[in-house]
């Protein structure tokens, strides 16, 4: 919902964006906050929607 990643992942791979968001913040508080950094970049390497 910030940047759309999720979402980007859930479509490319097909699946549902709540799961991936769900998996997410599960992956955020299971690893201390790791997984934040992995969004950060994905959101800076991800192409923007046209």
């Amino acid at each position: 919902m910030i940047g759309g990643v999720c979402g980007g992942v859930a479509e490319y791979f097909g699946w549902d964006v709540n799961i991936v968001r769900l998996a997410t913040v599960a992956g955020t508080v299971l690893t201390g906050g790791t997984v934040v950094l992995i969004y950060l970049a994905a959101l800076m390497l991800m192409p923007l929607p046209s």
